[in-house]
């Protein structure tokens, strides 16, 4: 299949997914399960009313968002002949559709492909409404132009993912993998004053800015993430616990929740120290290194999480797609296996959620797979990208034909050589 055919077939059947995807948002088609678009029509727009009063929702627990958050939830304002909800849904249409566009620009050429174009095709509508009933495919818009825009402008790189950041806090992690040298530091420098920037315009702008900082630090372990495993089973053999409404999200209350939280707060540390490790060993960066290391990045820090709501799977369904652009990236497998966990994300919510959130067989069955997935991505994905940037061997420059007698005499008066760090 050449490219061009390939990138027509991925439109072709974005279209139609895409359609069908945009019926079921305006009920001709409904779907068992809670309505996902009540957080737009409901929570989303009275956020827009206190922000459109000149202040954040600093009284509104729910409200756990950086304070760029506010464009996303205001933007429907760009389209006043709409209501606010269906403003909403054309402009996380149009989200989806810029990253159709970049993917299936990006891969033009000899050592790029449509790969991606064809996972980000596929991951949407295996997510379901959720997708355009959140603003993360916003979010998931800047995450990957600021990936691709990477490769050549590491300034346009650090800069959307600041802004990304401010967003949603989890596209920083789009900096980790970026070579070491001239493009880390124009990378992060300009991403640092990007981000002060921002944080000083919204402070001054309206109060309560900062507020999002305390409803996440309280959040406890919700019903979808690792952690819950532990009660899924633990309900199974009498464990006196239940499920309530906090923080915007079902959680586990009852003995030994905090301790789960606590423990789920480690690991994640524990997944920052390994990439922190795996960033000062790194030795290659190909062209691929940063979207491969943003990508485990984001699985470490989503598997980990006390919360793994159904929107995250976008942020790696994005990243991943990415990933695929480039033909040197080895991070297929754990990309599907993404897109598989995906999938059962729609399956436990909206479909199957109220089996979930009693923890019947079928509820806890879903979890295991859909976090299991997760796991065995995360722990693929950083292998591969251990092994591709720590221990394989740097490759030597070639020298010049007929330099090869003069180079080796030259070697041996030295000595031996210190070997070569790439960056």
């Amino acid at each position: 299949m050449t490219g061009s055919s390939s990138a027509h077939r991925a439109f072709v059947v974005w279209s139609l997914t895409r359609a069908v995807l945009l019926l079921c948002l305006i009920k001709v088609f409904t779907l068992p399960g809670p309505d996902v678009t009540s957080d737009v029509s409901v929570i989303y727009h009275g956020w827009y009313e206190v922000l459109g009063s000149g202040s954040y929702p600093r009284s509104d627990v729910t409200w756990q968002y950086p304070p760029v958050a506010a464009l996303a939830i205001l933007s429907p304002a760009l389209l006043p002949f709409l209501d606010y909800a269906s403003a909403f849904f054309v402009l996380a249409f149009l989200c989806d559709t810029l990253v159709l566009a970049l993917l299936l620009y990006a891969g033009r050429g000899p050592a790029r492909r449509t790969a991606g174009a064809w996972v980000w095709v596929a991951g949407v509508p295996l997510l379901g409404t959720t997708a355009y009933a959140r603003y993360d495919v916003m979010v998931t818009a800047v995450a990957v132009a600021a990936l691709l825009a990477g490769v050549r402008h590491p300034r346009v790189m650090g800069a959307l993912a600041a802004f990304g950041a401010l967003l949603k806090v989890w596209p920083a992690l789009l900096l980790a993998g970026t070579a070491r040298g001239r493009r880390t530091r124009l990378a992060w420098t300009t991403a640092a004053g990007v981000a002060l920037g921002l944080l000083a315009a919204c402070a001054v702008a309206a109060p309560g800015a900062l507020a999002f900082l305390g409803f996440q630090r309280d959040r406890g372990t919700e019903v979808e993430s690792l952690g819950a495993l532990v009660f899924h089973v633990a309900r199974q053999f009498g464990w006196q616990g239940r499920v309530e409404l906090r923080y915007g999200s079902l959680e586990f209350l009852g003995p030994h929740v905090p301790l789960v939280s606590t423990l789920a707060l480690g690991l994640s540390v524990v997944a920052f120290g390994w990439l922190l490790v795996w960033r000062l060993k790194a030795r290659t960066f190909g062209v691929s290194t940063p979207a491969d290391a943003a990508f485990t990045a984001v699985l470490l820090f989503t598997t980990t999480s006390r919360v793994i709501s159904p929107q995250y799977m976008l942020w790696l369904v994005g990243v991943a797609a990415v990933c695929l652009v480039f033909r040197e990236s080895r991070m297929t497998l754990p990309a599907c296996l993404v897109l598989a966990a995906t999938g059962v994300t729609q399956l436990e919510f909206p479909l199957g959620f109220v089996h979930v959130v009693t923890s019947d067989a079928t509820g806890v069955t879903l979890m295991f797979l859909r976090n299991g997935l997760l796991v065995a991505a995360t722990l693929i994905a950083g292998g591969r990208l251990w092994r591709d940037t720590v221990t394989r061997p740097v490759p030597e420059a070639p020298e010049a034909p007929g330099a090869t007698e003069a180079s080796a005499s030259a070697r041996r008066a030295a000595g031996p050589e210190p070997k070569t760090v790439a960056g």
